[in-house]
């Protein structure tokens, strides 16, 4: 039994220090594996939430914007798929969810709630782990002034591109302020393994594109 136990706590001690290892190498596998296992959840529910919003009409692509906005706020909870992320820089395609409580989090990037929804007037906010939960955000110190990126939404898919990156304080929310035009940040703990500080980057708004099944609507008008 002696022996027994003794292995039993050799390999235990073996298993946390090979867990702390990828964990610092790469991010927190075990975590990883339960946010892998949520994507493909969440991009089905996000097809689901697509097929039930109203496509954007050909009224001014600003008004129609913000009316689906306020019909995605209308139609979702917290923890819902309400978009997509894609940074090419740092090889990330994530679905996002709306709000950023720890349950949130934990299935994937969340949309601030009480901040503005991508396309309106002011500033969303997407936060992210860093080294647990699959550690969506863990390269966001990489991106440069002037990458791209894209979140799609069921009402619109909104082009950004990087204008630069602050740490500042948890509690410093000067980083959600309006400005003079649209803004996305991503925000994420800072350095890595601590809590102690933020990261943001700041992306400007520099297009709009259609959603997919707007695109599709158009094709069969046009057949």
């Amino acid at each position: 039994m002696r022996r027994a136990l003794a292995v039993a706590l050799m390999l235990a001690g073996a298993l946390a220090l090979a867990d702390a290892a990828l964990t610092v190498a790469w991010h927190e596998p075990v975590s990883a594996l339960q946010a892998r296992g949520e994507q493909p959840r969440l991009r089905a529910e996000l097809r689901t939430l697509e097929l039930r919003m109203p496509a954007p009409t050909g009224a001014q692509r600003r008004a129609a914007v913000d009316a689906g906005a306020r019909a995605l706020r209308a139609r979702t909870r917290e923890g819902a798929a309400v978009a997509r992320l894609k940074i090419p820089r740092i090889g990330l395609d994530a679905v996002v969810v709306r709000g950023t409580r720890p349950d949130d989090l934990e299935r994937a990037p969340g949309l601030l709630d009480t901040a503005a929804l991508p396309g309106e007037r002011g500033t969303a906010a997407i936060a992210g782990h860093r080294t647990t939960y699959g550690a969506p955000f863990r390269h966001i110190d990489r991106l440069r002034r002037g990458d791209r990126l894209t979140v799609a939404t069921p009402y619109g898919t909104f082009r950004y591109a990087v204008e630069g990156t602050r740490i500042v304080d948890p509690g410093d929310l000067s980083v959600l302020r309006t400005v003079g035009h649209r803004r996305l940040v991503l925000t994420a703990c800072h350095p890595l393994f601590s809590a102690a500080r933020r990261i943001v980057v700041y992306a400007a708004q520099i297009g709009v594109g259609r959603t997919a099944k707007a695109l599709k609507r158009g094709a069969d008008e046009a057949r």
